[in-house]
């Protein structure tokens, strides 16, 4: 049975993937691809922080009802 170890990318591993981008996309292309993808991660960072600040709101109001 594989452990966590075995599926953990390693620095050879990254260096073929990073090749192979490499030559898909072309290196006039890699900064560009690189600044969408840091702004696609930022963005679902807000999201998700969005998500978690609306339902710690929800949580909150949720316990200050007073059942009748």
């Amino acid at each position: 049975m594989p452990g966590k170890e075995d599926s953990v990318i390693r620095g050879q591993e990254w260096l073929i993937v990073l090749l192979i981008v490499l030559l898909i996309f072309g290196a006039r292309k890699l900064p560009e691809l690189a600044r969408s993808l840091g702004a696609s991660a930022k963005e679902f960072r807000k999201g998700v922080e969005a998500g978690s600040q609306d339902e710690q709101e929800m949580h909150q109001s949720d316990s200050t009802e007073v059942p009748e």
